[in-house]
């Protein structure tokens, strides 16, 4: 087992520690450290004991930047500390009231295929260390399947204004302000559900309490995924929620009548606060070594292993 695995094991097994240990791996001056300072903290972790190593960076430092799976060390836009900066813009851009479709459909793609590219850069490729590591023709086409429908239905609030010509106020704000709620949740959801659909097909590595692996899984692979799926959805549903009711209930205070002109820059500035806050609680709504009972995994596995439960990278 890798040693960032080992060390999610024996310190992320509560909510609270995981929001701690993300809160420190988000620190965006780890993107600042070069491939080889990168290889170099993870040589530091060995086989694993060390882990209570005194170079903290260096341990936050591969934490943050080496796939637990290939030990390769994370493209730099698609590293954890890399998708608040990257990702703000497109959310907070991807939420303006566009006056055509166009901006809205350009917005979208850009957050969706930027999603796309993260969840796949941070999925499990345990099924993966003997295969090529550039994607197949069948992952390309779920990838830009998943970004191309994201995308269309994303846009799909502004579509529907624009095209039909709405005027009404109360349906401008559904369209506007509740409808991209449960939408955004849903889009997120589903590029993780699409993108690294293969882990379900394929499997996952399951490792025993020692550490030692036994095999790959689909039942481990379909709880990896639905796991981290949930998690993005109530990244971005948070993120779309809290802005746009809090700006509704604005409006109905004399400040906000007097000048309507504060609405627009309160939202963004309140998305991106959101989101960056709600990034690492969303990473640790989960264990990065997760669980799975014995009895749920198949039956060749359970026959090769003692314990009560198997362990498995479940991605980011």
């Amino acid at each position: 087992m890798d040693p960032n695995l080992l060390y999610w094991k024996s310190q992320g097994q509560s909510l609270f520690s995981r929001i701690q240990i993300w809160v420190n791996l988000l620190d965006p001056t780890h993107l600042l450290s070069s491939d080889a300072e990168i290889q170099e903290a993870h040589s530091l972790l060995g086989d694993g004991e060390n882990l209570n190593i005194k170079d903290g960076q260096a341990l936050a430092l591969s934490l943050s930047s080496v796939h637990a799976d290939s030990g390769a060390v994370l493209p730099l836009v698609f590293r954890p500390a890399a998708l608040l900066p990257i990702s703000a813009p497109l959310v907070v851009a991807s939420f303006l009231p566009h006056s055509t479709v166009k901006p809205a459909l350009f917005w979208q793609f850009l957050l969706q295929s930027y999603s796309a590219g993260f969840n796949y850069a941070n999925r499990n490729s345990s099924s993966e260390q003997h295969q090529s590591k550039t994607p197949s023709l069948k992952q390309l086409l779920l990838i830009a399947g998943a970004v191309s429908y994201a995308t269309c239905a994303g846009a799909l609030p502004q579509i529907v204004v624009n095209r039909l010509g709405v005027r009404s106020a109360p349906i401008q704000t559904f369209f506007r302000s509740i409808l991209p709620i449960p939408l955004s949740a849903a889009l997120a959801a589903f590029n993780v559900l699409i993108v690294r659909s293969e882990e379900s097909e394929t499997g996952i590595q399951v490792f025993d309490s020692n550490g030692n692996p036994v095999g790959l899984s689909k039942a481990a692979g379909e709880k990896a995924v639905r796991e981290t799926a949930l998690s993005r959805a109530a990244l971005f549903g948070t993120t779309a929620a809290v802005p746009n009711l809090l700006v509704l209930l604005l409006k109905r205070t004399r400040l906000f009548q007097k000048n309507s002109l504060l609405a627009a820059p309160l939202r963004h500035i309140s998305v991106a606060f959101v989101l960056g806050l709600m990034i690492p609680v969303s990473f640790s709504l989960f264990p990065q070594l997760g669980t799975i009972r014995k009895e749920n995994v198949e039956e060749q596995l359970q026959v090769a292993v003692d314990g009560r439960q198997l362990y498995y990278h479940r991605g980011l």
